[in-house]
């Protein structure tokens, strides 16, 4: 029975990696091919590729190219928040995909077809997976404030440059005042449009003075904490509010196969807790689905007391190295005595040991397993967790 169930999940993980990984990966060539093809077919001659290239004009052909290579960075930013399994990300690739695929048919060009066609063929396999991108894009007030007085800052040189057009030199369009706004808040301003009267002199100022301030305020904002999250995770180290926050918490020390199960009943169960964790690749993991972890030893003394282990109200270790363990126990119990120490023993002779090296409670996972199947099979009150784990829930 329990081979049966564990045949009848492999085929449901296996679908739902493949389909995740495939999203993200198609979502990433589709971007890559668009600028690449946008930046071929921006200056291109006319082009008759395709049953429609005759009947698109040339200045559609080199428009499309321009905006090929926007949308392809747009869409390299989507596949990034996909790989996040943000479901922002995946509408927004969802609604650029279809776009991606008629810029490259108006394009007329044959380096288009492969974006064509990938485009296409991504949005079936994107609504398979819609499923796995469920993550929420949490904004606090400051970046909600941050980016709209960006955006305010140049709807109000937009309009406000347009309705002044006649004080400006070469404001014709709304485009031509949105370009005159965005190259004058960003002070790049190439002196192809000026003002001509006090007006539009007044005006031109306080766009500087409001672009610049807004383009700083949504940088820090905005950017800011997502490069102060990279280098913490670079450093090995948590951020400064996180480390603050840690008070009465349950610090996992190590992370394995074991370590998995634990990390998703605390974060089931809304339990503040933190990772102490050598294992590079799992930080990273762990860092995506915004679990506090620090980069280090956990035999060390320097990340236990950064991670406030004094203050902690449970210590866990549970990886697949009995030693290690051993080790981290041994740096928690020194620096926290009275604190509640639980371990797992991989050996079941290991048990012991663990528990002379601090432990207040030892688990064996095979031992603990045998226990519940035994009792389970004989109509014991077990039945109940057994069927739970077997189900994976």
């Amino acid at each position: 029975m329990v081979g049966e169930r564990v045949t009848e999940r492999l085929p449901e993980n296996w679908r739902w990696v493949v389909t995740t990984r495939a999203a993200v990966g198609l979502a990433l060539l589709v971007a890559l091919l668009s600028v690449a093809t946008g930046i071929i077919n921006i200056d291109q001659e006319a082009a008759d590729f395709g049953p429609i290239a005759p009947h698109v004009p040339l200045a559609v052909q080199e428009t499309v190219g321009f905006t090929g290579a926007l949308t392809g960075f747009l869409m390299l930013a989507s596949a990034l928040a996909l790989r996040r399994g943000l479901r922002a990300g995946w509408w927004a690739t969802l609604v650029l995909l279809p776009v991606t695929a008629v810029q490259g048919l108006l394009q007329g060009s044959a380096y288009s077809l492969p974006l064509v066609v990938l485009s296409v063929l991504s949005i079936p396999v994107l609504l398979v997976g819609r499923k796995r991108f469920t993550r929420s894009l949490s904004l606090n007030t400051t970046q909600l404030a941050a980016g709209g007085a960006l955006v305010g800052v140049q709807a109000y040189g937009t309009f406000g440059s347009y309705a002044l057009r006649e004080d400006f030199t070469d404001i014709d369009t709304v485009l031509d005042a949105f370009y005159f706004t965005l190259i004058t808040s960003s002070t790049v301003g190439y002196g192809d449009i000026g003002p001509e009267t006090n007006e539009a002199i007044l005006f031109t100022m306080s766009v500087v003075v409001l672009g610049v301030a807004s383009f700083g305020i949504a940088i820090g904002a905005l950017v800011g904490p997502a490069i102060q999250a990279r280098l913490t995770k670079t450093l090995g180290k948590m951020t400064d509010s996180e480390i603050e926050l840690l008070d009465n918490h349950v610090l996992v020390l190590g992370y394995g196969e074991l370590t998995e199960p634990i990390v998703d009943e605390l974060v089931a169960n809304d339990a503040g807790f933190a990772v102490v964790t050598r294992n590079r690749d799992a930080a990273d993991t762990l860092g995506d689905r915004d679990v506090p972890v620090i980069t280090a030893d956990p035999s060390d003394e320097a990340p236990l007391e950064r991670a406030n282990i004094d203050s902690a109200r449970a210590v866990l270790v549970a990886t697949n190295h009995d030693a290690r363990d051993a080790l981290a126990i041994l740096t928690a119990r020194e620096l926290a005595p009275d604190v509640r120490i639980v371990a797992a023993a991989t050996d079941r002779e290991n048990t012991a040991k663990l528990e002379r090296a601090g432990a207040d409670a030892v688990v064996s996972p095979a031992l603990l397993g045998g226990n519940l199947l035994v009792r389970s099979a004989l109509g014991g009150d077990e039945s109940a967790l057994v069927e739970r784990i077997l189900e994976g829930e």
